[in-house]
């Protein structure tokens, strides 16, 4: 069986110091070989480290990489993976559980219309925007903003020094 390739990106924005080595070697099991992690303290979780890692994998590997990440429920993180004809995302908090999405080839969400169809389900215009932006994920993007813009202000930080 012939394996179609697919690039990714995995950000772990928090997930407990004592955890790196388990997820570390969970991460290389999966992706067949060892990877180079550079791991950085989270100021915005005390205790916690951050680090990212571009892959290039079987399609699916993604999946695989979500669902064994939110395993270990304290970890806050996005893997996504993309190639000329889409892919995925998955974006997890402790406090709302993981959230998967397919990707255009742009990397823009598409909803499925079964999605569409139980946003409908209720004529409540304030039910109906919820729906909808829970099937775009943006309570996801909203608590993992935060943790995003930590690389930025620190490279602002340097800048200015």
């Amino acid at each position: 069986m012939q394996h179609i390739y697919m690039n990714g990106h995995l950000t772990i924005h928090s997930a407990p110091s004592a955890l790196r080595q388990h997820i570390e070697w969970g991460l290389n099991s999966l992706l067949g070989s060892p990877q180079s992690y550079s791991w950085r303290d989270q100021p915005l979780a005390q205790g916690t480290s951050r680090t990212s890692l571009e892959f290039r994998a079987a399609i699916g590997t993604a999946a695989k990489i979500a669902t064994a990440l939110k395993n270990w429920h304290y970890l806050r993180f996005e893997v996504h993976e993309l190639d000329k004809n889409g892919g995925e995302l998955f974006r997890c908090t402790p406090e709302l559980g993981i959230h998967r999405a397919s990707l255009d080839p742009a990397g823009n969400i598409q909803i499925s219309e079964s999605q569409i169809a139980k946003a409908l389900s209720r004529f409540d215009d304030l039910e109906l925007r919820e729906n909808l932006e829970v099937a775009l994920g943006k309570p996801w993007d909203a608590a993992l903003e935060p943790f995003r813009g930590v690389d930025l202000q620190e490279i602002a930080r340097l800048r200015a020094i």
